[in-house]
């Protein structure tokens, strides 16, 4: 499945929902289906900056595609980087530098996010591109 892909089943799955307080909750079930973060990962150098609650993030690079594990002392919020982590897992970095992430203002998740919240999902997605960018530069220098 490509990211766009990803994305569009997202944006359906968002879309039977009218309310926020439904969209809410199924980013609660997004959140309790995020796989496990390592405990030893929940450090300072995989805490995310610029979120309001603690958002931890590690990517590992497996046969040219990334795969993201994360954990968050929140819901809302551990459901927005598993939503994240759904979209952009298990795709290469260059996939990954050169999507959009057009999901997020579809489903209206930006404009029902408090500025705050708002500003840890900017910085998440920084983040995840952050290890794209790593990971393409070794492996461009391998090659």
């Amino acid at each position: 499945m490509t990211i766009n892909e990803k994305q569009d089943s997202i944006v359906e799955e968002f879309s039977i929902f009218d309310d926020w307080m439904d969209r809410y909750q199924q980013l609660i079930e997004y959140g309790k289906e995020l796989p496990p973060i390592a405990e030893q990962k929940k450090t300072q150098q995989y805490l995310i900056q610029g979120c309001q609650s603690k958002v931890w993030l590690d990517a590992e690079l497996r046969d040219g595609k990334i795969y993201f594990t994360a954990d968050s002392d929140a819901i809302i919020t551990k459901g927005i980087v598993s939503l994240l982590i759904k979209v952009l897992s298990g795709h290469t970095p260059d996939e990954i530098l050169n999507t959009e992430l057009y999901f997020i203002d579809k489903i209206g998740l930006k404009e029902n996010l408090s500025p705050t919240r708002s500003n840890g999902l900017v910085a998440m997605i920084k983040q995840m591109k952050a290890y794209a960018l790593a990971f393409k530069a070794k492996n461009d220098g391998n090659s």
